[in-house]
């Protein structure tokens, strides 16, 4: 099928260019699924579709990217409020480490179409790793040892994205602290190779978990080292996130560094707790960077220093992290939170624009995830993933601005559909995936029953 949009506000936000790609009224045709002609105006007579939307003045933008994400937390939000980031983390999982595979998969099916819902239409995922997650003490893991779920922990959870529609690059932690090296690697070739043999188009590839940080391994960067350049994946860290332990955090960069892991490829997570020889370091290499101001907020974890980032030429994408700490999955009120903080902390309104801030979400996300050439912007020849936002309902006033505008004013409440391939995946927050009803009900009838059967306090 085919989808001719007439009548466009456009935000194509294209690559190469700092300029968001504005076009006050203008047409976008799809055809199997991607962009085939873009442009201001009318369409030219001989530009037909076997269907035509007339969005009216409203915006099409591109669908958001979250370069980091962890889609099975979905039917946790609102636990762990009075905690920092390893608290609420044995707060959410309290719940979750009793689940069985097909109930995590119902979770990360609830997160997938969730984000869709909120116009995101890409995401980094990290999945629940198969080493159920162990408390800290002072920011460390004790022994880092315990006992592995079955296989079907890790791919039940992209079945999930897969079954919701969402494109996603599944992330696959090692579990580096048990088993031989061998074993390592063929847990993560199992892993791999099943994401490969789902359709490409929405799975879009295979990366790793780093968990240096939390590892008790001196050679774990060694490790990951060792499987980027196997099988040719990419890797995102959780690193220098939280305020707690932060000497002990830093410590592991060199970890990284030594292991010859700073180059393109390598994404460090939140970043939060660097210095300007870390900076330097890391943007020197190549490496990238997932910025996750929402949670980062709530989870009282700091600010990054995203704009001295971005001056030293590191390239950084922006993340809602998990639903259960970000509880509304929101990229406009992500997109706000990361402006203000910043502006907040340089005392410099120029430090984060809203058009800088909308292309980290979009195209920056995915430049750093490495499928930019498939996602992230309106351009001919990538997917059709768009969102169309009616500035009108409610009114946010004269478009002064409207590239401004649908950064500062529009939001959730003024998205009315969402698209994947040029074909409707959400209108007014209802799912057209027949998967939905049974994805709440899940969620709603047996997490509070597990809570109950082990005994969990909240």
């Amino acid at each position: 099928m085919s989808l001719l949009v007439i009548n466009a506000r456009l935000i194509t936000v294209p690559a190469g260019t700092d300029d968001p790609g504005y076009i006050e009224r203008g047409y976008m045709l799809v055809q199997g699924g991607r962009i085939a002609a873009i442009g201001a105006g009318d369409p030219d007579p001989g530009l037909t579709a076997d269907e035509t939307l007339d969005v009216d003045g409203k915006f099409v933008a591109p669908g958001f990217v979250s370069s980091h994400s962890h889609l099975f937390t979905s039917g946790s939000r609102g636990l762990g409020v009075d905690q920092t980031l390893y608290g609420w983390c044995t707060s959410m999982f309290s719940v979750l480490d009793n689940a069985s595979p097909d109930q995590i998969y119902w979770a990360t099916l609830h997160g997938s179409l969730d984000f869709l819902a909120n116009g995101v239409t890409t995401a980094y995922n990290f999945t629940d790793p198969l080493l159920p997650w162990e408390p800290m003490i002072d920011g460390k893991r004790a022994d880092g040892g315990g006992q592995l779920r079955d296989h079907a922990w890790h791919t039940r959870q992209a079945d999930g994205c897969h079954d919701a529609g969402l494109r996603f690059v599944d992330s696959i932690a090692l579990d580096a602290t048990v088993g031989t090296d061998d074993e390592i690697f063929a847990r993560f070739e199992a892993s791999l190779d099943h994401v490969l043999a789902m359709d490409p188009d929405i799975a879009l590839g295979a990366s790793i978990m780093g968990q240096v940080q939390w590892s008790t391994r001196p050679d774990a960067a060694e490790i990951e080292v060792a499987v980027m350049d196997r099988f040719g994946v990419t890797n995102q860290a959780h690193f220098l996130e939280t305020y707690e332990a932060i000497e002990h955090q830093q410590t592991k960069f060199q970890l990284y560094k030594n292991a010859g892991a700073l180059r393109p490829g390598m994404m460090f997570g939140h970043f939060i707790q660097t210095t300007p020889e870390i900076i330097r370091d890391a943007a020197a290499g190549g490496a990238s960077m997932s910025w996750q101001p929402a949670s980062n907020g709530r989870l009282a974890s700091g600010i990054a220093h995203v704009p001295e980032m971005l001056e030293q030429g590191m390239k950084v994408g922006m993340g809602l992290d998990d639903q259960a700490c970000t509880d509304v999955a929101d990229p406009w009120q992500n997109m706000r939170m990361g402006m203000f903080m910043q502006r907040a902390r340089t005392h410099d309104p120029l430090s984060m624009m809203p058009e800088r801030v909308l292309r980290l979400h979009t195209l920056g996300g995915a430049k750093i995830m490495g499928v930019d050439d498939r996602v992230g912007s309106l351009e001919v020849g990538k997917f059709a993933d768009f969102v169309v936002v009616d500035p009108r309902k409610p009114d946010v006033g004269p478009l002064w601005n409207p590239v401004r505008s649908y950064v500062l004013a529009c939001g959730l409440r003024n998205l009315t559909q969402v698209y994947v391939g040029g074909k409707l995946v959400n209108e007014n927050g209802v799912s057209t995936n027949p998967l939905a009803v049974e994805a709440s009900a899940v969620l709603h009838s047996q997490l509070p029953a597990l809570a109950e059967e082990f005994g969990v306090i909240l």
